[in-house]
């Protein structure tokens, strides 16, 4: 084993919304590239059990679980200090988690807003907040899943793509004010996955036919963007990237 490889073993990540979809995607990539990993979760625990014990047979004690919802106070540090009491170290934070539904003018509530801003903007900061200090040692990564809609708005979904604005600009914040210890980036996924209540083929078609590379992205393009961003941008901070083939050329 290399100096490098050996470097990235000790290495930890924490992912949260990390048990399916592209944060299970993220997590296996870091996981590839020798990291351990904790894998948050609020209700997917089955999923959350089955990927670390995946990893866990190929690498021995390299991932663990850690099941909290976001929207509560003590979450973020409680997540932070599972790391800690599980690997003794902090070298990466993916801000993955984030709900998604529609708010139209008219219909949209408190509890509306409260849900989709815990999870896409005020968890991210207080998880980046309680990772800080631990990242600093180590010459950390933050890297937030923000949305094309944050810079484009999406129709019917106010709440949401404000929330994801301001995690768009968290990131710019926290890389001013993090810097040179820490490094903070941004992914702004296209079409990757349809949403899973999302049963209109005419949408997906519509919204696929404005992509200029033609198709619809993988999961595998997000995680490996986030895995570049995390571990080898040295001298890349304060940026979102967007991974869309191409969408926003055309929104």
């Amino acid at each position: 084993m290399t100096s490098r490889e050996n470097g990235e073993s000790e290495r930890v990540a924490i992912v949260t919304g990390a048990a399916r979809r592209i944060g299970a995607t993220i997590v296996e990539t870091l996981h590839q590239r020798g990291l351990k990993v904790l894998i948050h979760y609020r209700g997917s625990e089955s999923h959350a059990e089955s990927l670390a014990a995946t990893l866990n047979e190929r690498r021995a004690s390299s991932a663990v679980i850690v099941g909290e919802d976001l929207a509560e106070t003590g979450a973020p540090a409680r997540i932070a200090q599972a790391a800690l009491d599980h690997f003794g170290r902090i070298d990466v934070l993916i801000n993955n988690a984030s709900a998604f539904f529609p708010t139209p003018i008219g219909e949209a509530t408190q509890a509306h807003w409260d849900e989709l801003m815990a999870s896409n903007l005020r968890a991210p900061f207080f998880l980046s907040q309680a990772c800080a200090p631990h990242l600093a040692r180590r010459g950390g990564a933050i890297v937030n899943l923000v949305d094309i809609h944050a810079l484009v708005p999406l129709s019917r979904h106010p709440i949401y793509v404000q929330a994801k604005a301001g995690l768009v600009m968290q990131t710019r914040t926290l890389a001013k004010d993090l810097a040179p210890s820490i490094r903070v980036n941004a992914v702004a996924p296209g079409a990757i996955l349809w949403p899973e209540n999302d049963d209109s083929p005419e949408a997906a078609d519509a919204i696929l036919e404005r992509i200029p590379l033609g198709h619809q992205g993988r999961p595998e393009d997000i995680a490996g963007t986030v895995c570049f961003l995390a571990l080898d941008a040295p001298y890349i901070t304060g940026q979102i990237l967007a991974v869309d083939g191409g969408r926003m050329l055309n929104m």
